[in-house]
């Protein structure tokens, strides 16, 4: 009987844009300081793309990236998922428009619409394909501008978000390990508690956004943090269930970096110090589903993962979604 495949993580890239936004800049273009900012989000910077840069470019740097670090051409990849909430166009999808940048012209191309969430989203869909033997090489993209979604006169969100792009490659391993166990969910009911309109803007998205700001992110805070707090650790937990795999055998936990006070609570709520909590958070914000490929090509480069590593990655984002996924570590250090 054939050994059945298993998608792991065999390359890895990211891309943050070179122009940054600190806290002190923050502090002339809105009522906030970088103490304030400091003690509630625990973000310093913000990596900003500048205007007229397509987003796909850096998606598409981040993917070449990816690539040549998996030993492969673009013409090995049999399928792109993208990841964003702020895309160049409706259409063509961030995965079509990095298949025309990187020539990967035999991939099949859509994106994955999950908000913080879609990385995880993009795993477990990209798994099933190659479980099935669909396929053996996936490209995953996350690339988001929420630069460009951001109201700069609102401070309770503009403090928090950056621009980045991460990518890997997941493909069939056969050695014990890649992808153990994933699981993704989502609470629409509450969906209205973190809202960016594009062709439909209600009365009340207009009435919870400041005179003539439509396209832009509105959150209500202290309920996202609530949902947050309690579901990073309740999917952790699951996705450590479905495996038969304990907390003290995970090497680290690669949340979504949303703000540290979630990730402090979260890691209390597991009962782990936060070391094994890993963060970059001070320097780019909250960058959406792109911050967990970005922490995986980090770790990565620093050689804090090696191979047969136990890691856990977690998220929760707009829609309201979630999801968490176990790997068994693929890839040499």
């Amino acid at each position: 009987m054939m050994k059945p495949f298993k998608a792991g993580i065999i390359g890895l890239g990211s891309v943050l844009p070179d122009k940054k936004l600190t806290n002190s800049q923050l502090e002339s273009i809105v009522e906030t300081s970088d103490e304030w900012i400091v003690k509630r989000t625990g973000i310093r910077e913000r990596h900003i793309l500048d205007d007229g840069v397509p987003l796909a470019n850096l998606a598409a740097k981040a993917a070449v990236k990816a690539i040549e670090d998996a030993g492969l051409q673009p013409g090995d990849i049999e399928l792109i998922l993208g990841t964003t909430v702020t895309p160049d166009y409706l259409t063509p999808s961030l995965a079509c428009m990095v298949q025309k940048e990187i020539g990967a012209k035999n991939a099949a191309a859509f994106d994955v619409s999950a908000a913080c969430t879609g990385f995880i989203y993009a795993i477990q869909t990209g798994r099933q394909f190659i479980e099935n033997g669909t396929y053996k090489n996936i490209l995953i993209v996350s690339a988001e501008a929420l630069s460009r979604a951001t109201d700069f006169t609102d401070r309770k969100t503009c403090v928090l978000f950056g621009d980045g792009a991460g990518a890997v490659v997941l493909s069939q391993v056969d050695d014990n390990t890649g992808v153990d166990s994933a699981i993704i969910g989502a609470v629409g009911d509450d969906g209205d508690v973190l809202t960016i309109p594009f062709l439909y803007t209600s009365e009340t998205d207009i009435a919870n956004r400041n005179e003539g700001k439509k396209q832009v992110i509105w959150m209500d805070g202290s309920e996202v943090f609530t949902f947050a707090s309690r579901i990073m650790a309740d999917a952790t937990k699951r996705v450590l269930n479905s495996a038969d795999v304990e907390m003290d055998q995970i090497q680290y936990v690669f949340p979504h970096q949303a703000n540290m006070r979630i990730l402090q609570n979260a890691a209390k709520r597991l009962n782990v110090s936060m070391d094994k909590i890993y963060s970059n958070l001070e320097y780019t914000g909250n960058i959406s589903s792109a911050s967990i490929p970005v922490c995986l090509d980090e770790a990565s480069k620093k050689g804090l993962l090696k191979k047969g590593d136990k890691i856990v990655l977690v998220a929760f984002g707009g829609g309201l979604t979630y999801g968490s996924a176990l790997l068994t570590w693929s890839k040499e250090a």
